[in-house]
């Protein structure tokens, strides 16, 4: 059975704390498990090749076979900030199920690349997932900032994840997420407006598919109240100039694996 599993999402996050298991045990002694959502950017799986040939540890992928559209299509439900059917079902209940199968709970651990910024997040995950035990090799010190991760990743000769380059928080999903908030909807229909452009199809072709005009990813606040708003309503009202305008600090975020 396997002894040491690390997380390895393809962010920065899982390939240091994959580095500090890796020197503590041994790469050979560790395994690196990617769960794939099936709608990631083309330079996550370039890094996360690259990353675990300098890890040295065998890296396992496995996917549901379905991308996160697919899942709100078949469960008849559009993922939102609240509610994520995606993270679920391709990242926690996949992950959880491989685990099972691998891991003796007794004998084997798994980490996570969450660093000491969210450490609550670590508490919470280890009282969901007993008997497993779960560690969190960032929440240790010496305290890195993200910033500092992906310096040190460069200085080991790896290529930053371009998502990172263009000024996105999180490198899952190709820059798009359903418990992303304005900033990074903006940032994507910045960045890549054919991306944006996808996303928003496939959010209309849903709401008709249900025959629900009153469900949507993103909500505004008008006069106090969140009101729903589409992406293409999104997208007019920025285009526009309009005084629709959009958060600037709302960036939101999944917690995909953990949460």
């Amino acid at each position: 059975m396997i002894k040491h599993c690390v997380s390895f999402s393809g962010g920065i996050g899982s390939w240091a704390a994959a580095k500090r298991v890796a020197d503590k045990y041994g790469p050979k002694n560790v395994v690196l498990l990617f769960a794939d959502t099936l709608m990631e950017d083309e330079d996550l799986y370039r890094f996360l090749d690259q990353a675990a040939e300098n890890i040295g540890s065998e890296l396992i992928k496995i996917s549901d076979g379905r991308n996160p559209w697919e899942i709100f299509h078949d469960e008849r439900f559009l993922g939102n900030s609240r509610v994520d059917p995606c993270s679920k079902l391709l990242k926690r209940k996949l992950l959880d199920k491989w685990r099972n199968k691998n891991l003796d709970p007794d004998a084997g651990t798994m980490y996570i690349g969450i660093d000491w910024t969210e450490e609550h997040r670590l508490i919470n995950l280890q009282k969901r997932c007993q008997p497993w035990t779960y560690e969190a090799p960032m929440c240790e010190a010496p305290y890195l900032s993200k910033a500092e991760m992906l310096e040190w990743a460069e200085s080991e000769g790896l290529k930053r994840p371009r998502l990172y380059e263009m000024g996105f928080p999180h490198n899952n999903c190709g820059g798009f997420c359903i418990k992303a908030g304005q900033a990074q909807f903006a940032l994507l229909l910045k960045t890549m407006p054919e991306r944006y452009a996808f996303h928003e199809q496939k959010e209309q072709d849903l709401r008709a598919h249900l025959e629900r005009d009153d469900i949507t990813i993103l909500r505004k606040q008008v006069n106090k109240q969140k009101i729903n708003m589409t992406l293409k309503e999104f997208r007019e009202g920025i285009e526009k100039q309009s005084t629709l305008g959009f958060d600037t600090e709302e960036w939101g975020g999944c917690g995909c694996a953990i949460d």
